[in-house]
């Protein structure tokens, strides 16, 4: 990175003679890391898209204090960085995949010109959180006195997933931790407000995937977000009764949604096969 920081990063490549559509960027969200996202990338690999996924600074295997990043557009920069690298590997612009908090940060990039991507995919993006009164009084308070200091995120695990194996393996995952900063609980909360205001210059084909169910973000403000988008560039996909992660839910459920993920990415690659003449698809909705 910008800083000298060396990420963790994970490539899925295909073989050397694979029919291939492109490539995709993964950003993962608050607390996690990208290992947990090897079966969404076998799915992409599985229709010609070949996978990069990272760990943002102070999360699973990339350095830095736990939950804590060195200035307001670290994750902005650090993703830019990746975004800009995997470009140069593959030779076309990537796909931008972005959960929970990887949703802010990706929609962030795009709305305010850190990331061209060929197109935008936003998994139960965190546009807008559930921060209490005295949480927001606390936020007040922490970025001022101490903005570094690690604190519980207070993020309530039990309704990650209604998969209670997917939760049982998310609370004993070493790579995971419940830690976050002043200073970053600020970025989630500035990124996903300055992409919701910057929604309507997005230039490029956009699904937003959210949870009717899901407790960990605020899935109303993901709608407002796909709603102020470019009627042409824009899709929903609403899943009633799903919660927070929404590849990561009963094994039917996941497999809808990453279904839906794969045949969006296929429609949109297919729709512009030369990565420099995209054109926008027909919007659809689901309810």
């Amino acid at each position: 990175m910008k800083d000298g920081a060396a990420l963790h990063v994970e490539d899925w490549l295909l073989p050397p003679q694979a029919a291939r559509r492109g490539s995709a960027l993964i950003v993962h969200g608050l607390g996690e890391h990208i290992g947990r996202y090897a079966h969404v990338a076998s799915a992409l690999l599985a229709i010609g898209v070949e996978v990069r996924g990272y760990d943002q600074r102070g999360f699973g295997r990339s350095p830095g204090a736990r939950g804590v990043i060195p200035d307001a557009d670290a994750l902005l920069d650090d993703a830019r960085v990746v975004f800009e690298d995997w470009h140069r590997s593959r030779g076309d612009r990537p796909f931008l995949i972005g959960h929970s908090m990887g949703g802010a940060v990706a929609a962030r990039a795009v709305t305010g010109g850190w990331i061209a991507p060929r197109g935008l995919v936003l998994s139960s993006p965190a546009i807008a959180g559930r921060l209490s009164g005295l949480q927001k009084f606390a936020l007040r308070i922490g970025r001022r006195l101490s903005p570094d200091r690690p604190v519980p995120s207070g993020l309530k695990s039990q309704y990650v997933s209604r998969d209670l194996a997917v939760l049982e393996h998310y609370r004993r995952d070493p790579l995971n931790h419940g830690l976050i900063t002043p200073r970053l609980t600020q970025f989630i909360v500035d990124a996903g407000a300055q992409a919701l205001a910057g929604a309507a210059a997005v230039k490029v084909p956009t699904l937003v995937m959210i949870g009717t169910d899901d407790r960990l973000i605020d899935a109303a403000s993901a709608r407002l977000f796909h709603d102020r988008l470019p009627e042409t560039l824009r899709t929903l996909l609403a899943y009633d009764g799903f919660y927070h992660e929404l590849f990561n839910e009963p094994a039917a459920d996941r497999a809808r949604a990453l279904a839906d993920l794969v045949r969006w990415l296929a429609r949109v690659a297919d729709a512009s096969p030369d990565p420099a003449l995209d054109r926008a698809i027909p919007p659809t909705t689901a309810r």
